[in-house]
């Protein structure tokens, strides 16, 4: 392979690294509409009455847009395949307002200032009604979030019941957990908690819409879910999908955010009722009070093992809060368990249980490691508290009860893993960090202990059997190719990596695979990045295509030389034959195409898969913990991943460094809170910290490959999976420099020391 296993430099480094306009506010229209969203300052209220006519005689002020004016369709922003496994619950303007944030009005205008100016002279009158803000106590709450009676449901395995504020639940059970347990000599039974996280990412949500020649609304968004903004508009608009137009730029990241139609609707509607472009940008603020976060959940656990550390049995509810809407949270709530309890597959019980309830606060929606972060924090400190019960070697009782290659997984929908090198992923982290001689602290002086902790962590590659994606590639004249995608880059380089795929399928230098990004009127069929797909099922796609590509090339070299296509070869280059001197340049097969009576060479495949082969991960960290005031400083962390055949080394190690420093923030430093009347008081980089380089420490990765044989050259994924170690590896580095175990996320200094005060 020339290309696939190389660190080749990302296609759009250079116009990313010299500010060129790609962005999507540097490409939209000067003329366009301002368009701002005034919000309810209420976290569960109905409208009495709206009055928008002072504001609408504000200079400069196109339309202002209230319940009144607006479709009546209930739609969800989830993008996700259909038919959605998300309830419809949401309208583009409602009478009944569920979380402080949700929208009241709609004002367009020519300029900001006026926009501003409408927006402080709309008059509204409020009925207050009382809130479920704490989630735990939603379900059978006197409180209903969603009493309205259109609400729609499309698929029944969600088993919504909004009138217990239930917007899904379920379960799994393998063997009998109970009797299991009952057999157990050591069980560990303890109840975690993760808060909800902003993505934070750099751009900020907006979008900006026009009506084209045709009257077609065209939409140019940062999404990571083109064709998936096209069914939910149409949905939201009442407008036939062939009316609609989604073209994705550059993203300045997503990181799952940008899976929910977030801003979208609102320059849409605008245009429609206007006839001119508008466009949306969204404030810092805006971004994290009325964005799309991490579900907060609350996951209780009982772990079973017998006296020598065996893992028997294990058993995980999740409480995971929707907030005010459903969107992703009926398919996020799954893999706290199903991407947790398969790595350890010799138990001989498992039983998940879940509920996802409706409250008064933000809608949640996906985040990198989506579910599977939260779970994972949960199983892997109840394993770390197990083997310090047992007084085993947290490393030595992994390495008894971990999943190896070959074995089917029960509680991962029976798939085999058939690629893990899980094994040596350990044992490689342990030897990087020098565990032997680190395990479990060390006392430093003044105060400062320095400890070391461990986690495990798998995820998916794509949702099986959902997922689709397509791709078409096209032979331009002078033998040169263009690659169609429907996939969306957000910044880690799948743009680089397909064509790296199609470069090594066709024998042909990089540069001469052009990429075309996302039109959904020009582009094939792809589901979107998200569930770390791309790399696995879009790629799937291109080298389908390419073998078309180079039988295709091989039956019009065969029409120009008079040969059987038997006995010809393609190097990439040329077309030659087996048995004489015959031969046919690319160049000339593809300039043959463009004359009289020509056949145009391009093809084009779709791809999905049965299964979602887990990469799988090891972190270990060693921190510093001074004991008088609690803070911790992080040292060294040590990552080693299996996402099987890496096809780009340099662009895997920046998604592992970026999510592990993504971890970190979430378990150190990251925290959502509501004030008693539902507001969020972190709404800005004041009140939210996110780590910044000098926060995480030294990161190394490595990778230790494994070949997954339905993936592209072997490949899966490992966009996620790189965000799912810090936490329960942080919290188990504290306790073993402590004796504190937090169970509940951020681990701040406060709880530490409140800890060692009440120990």
């Amino acid at each position: 392979m020339k290309y696939v296993n190389k660190g080749i430099r990302k296609k759009d480094a250079m116009s990313l690294l010299t500010g060129k306009p790609v962005y999507t506010d540097d490409i939209a229209p000067s003329n366009c509409l301002i368009v701002k969203v005034l919000r309810s300052p209420h976290a569960h209220a109905l409208i009495e009455d709206i009055n928008v006519s002072i504001a609408s005689k504000v200079p400069g002020i196109e339309c202002i847009l209230t319940y009144k004016d607006v479709p009546q369709k209930r739609f969800t922003t989830a993008g996700q395949s259909y038919p959605e496994p998300s309830p419809y619950d949401r309208l583009i303007l409602d009478k009944r307002l569920r979380c402080v944030g949700d929208p009241v009005a709609i004002v367009a205008g020519e300029n900001e200032k006026a926009v501003n100016k409408a927006l402080n002279l709309i008059k509204v009158k409020y009925e207050v009604l009382d809130a479920v803000l704490d989630f735990r106590e939603a379900i059978d709450n006197d409180i209903i979030v969603h009493p309205e009676d259109d609400f729609i449901a499309l698929n029944d395995w969600i088993n919504v019941d909004k009138d217990r504020n239930i917007c899904s639940k379920g379960d799994f059970a393998y063997g009998d957990v109970e009797e299991e347990l009952n057999k157990c000599a050591h069980i560990i039974e303890q109840t975690y908690h993760t808060k909800a996280n902003s993505q934070a990412m750099m751009e900020t949500f907006r979008a900006f819409t026009e009506l084209d020649t045709y009257g077609r609304l065209n939409i140019t968004s940062a999404t990571q879910v083109p064709f998936h903004v096209r069914r939910i508009l149409s949905n939201a608009l009442d407008i036939p999908k062939s009316k609609i137009r989604v073209i994705k730029p550059r993203i300045g990241g997503g990181f799952g955010a940008k899976q929910s139609v977030v801003a979208e609707i609102f320059p849409a509607i605008v245009t429609m009722k206007t006839g001119k472009p508008a466009k949306i940008i969204y404030t810092r603020e805006e971004s994290m009070t009325n964005g799309s976060p991490r579900h907060e959940m609350e996951i209780k656990v009982r772990l079973g093992a017998d006296e020598n550390g065996i893992i028997k049995a294990i058993y995980m509810y999740t409480l995971s809060n929707a907030g005010a809407y459903g969107d992703h949270g009926p398919t996020t709530v799954g893999l706290s368990g199903h991407k947790s309890m398969p790595l350890y597959n010799g138990a001989k019980a498992y039983k998940f249980e879940y509920d996802v309830v409706y409250s008064n606060t933000m809608g949640a929606g996906a985040y990198r490691g989506y579910g599977a972060t939260q779970g994972l924090f949960a199983l892997e400190s109840a394993v770390n508290e197990l083997a310090d019960k047992l007084n085993i070697d947290p490393i030595k009782l992994r390495e008894m009860n971990m999943v190896a290659e070959g074995q089917i997984m029960p509680a991962y929908y029976n798939e085999p893993a058939n690629s893990c090198a899980l094994d040596r992923c350990l044992s490689r982290a342990k030897e990087m960090i020098d565990w032997d001689n680190k395990y479990p602290c060390r006392d430093m002086g003044n105060g400062k202990v320095r400890s070391v902790g461990v986690a495990m962590a798998m995820q998916g590659s794509g949702i099986s059997s959902v997922d689709t994606a397509a791709v078409e590639i096209k032979l331009n004249d002078d033998g040169f190719y263009t690659l169609m995608i429907g996939a969306a880059d957000m910044g880690t380089g799948c743009d680089t990596i397909l064509a790296q795929m199609a470069a090594d399928c066709l024998e042909c230098d990089i540069d001469n695979i052009i990429v075309h990004g996302v039109d959904t009127d020009q582009s094939p069929y792809d589901t979107g990045s998200y569930a770390s797909s791309t790399t696995y099922i879009t790629g799937g796609a291109v080298i389908k295509t390419c073998e078309k590509m180079r039988k295709r090339i091989i039956e019009e070299a065969s029409k120009a030389l008079g040969c059987s296509i038997d006995n010809l070869e393609f190097d990439g280059k040329k077309v030659f034959s087996l048995v004489d001197e015959k031969e046919i340049s690319l160049i000339d097969i593809a300039n043959n195409t463009l004359v009289g009576g020509f056949n145009t060479i391009s093809e084009s495949e779709s791809h999905y898969s049965e299964v979602s082969p887990p990469p799988f991960m090891v972190g270990i960290v060693e921190t510093e913990v001074d004991k008088l005031t609690g803070k911790v400083d992080i040292i060294d962390y040590v990552a080693v991943v299996d996402c099987g055949t890496v096809v780009n080394p340099n662009l895997a190690r920046i998604q592992a460094e970026g999510g592990i420093a993504q971890g970190i923030g979430m378990a150190l430093y990251e925290d959502i809170t509501y004030t008693e009347k539902g507001k969020m008081r972190n709404d800005s980089f004041l009140q939210y910290k996110i780590p910044t380089r000098l926060d995480v420490g030294n990161i190394r990765v490595e990778f230790e490959s494994s070949y997954e044989q339905t993936g592209p050259f072997g490949a899966k994924s490992i966009g996620e999976i790189v965000i799912n170690t810090p936490s329960p590896a942080l919290a188990h580095a504290v306790y073993n420099a402590t004796k504190v175990n937090i169970r509940t996320l951020p681990i701040t200094s406060e709880k530490i020391v409140m800890g060692m005060i009440n120990k």
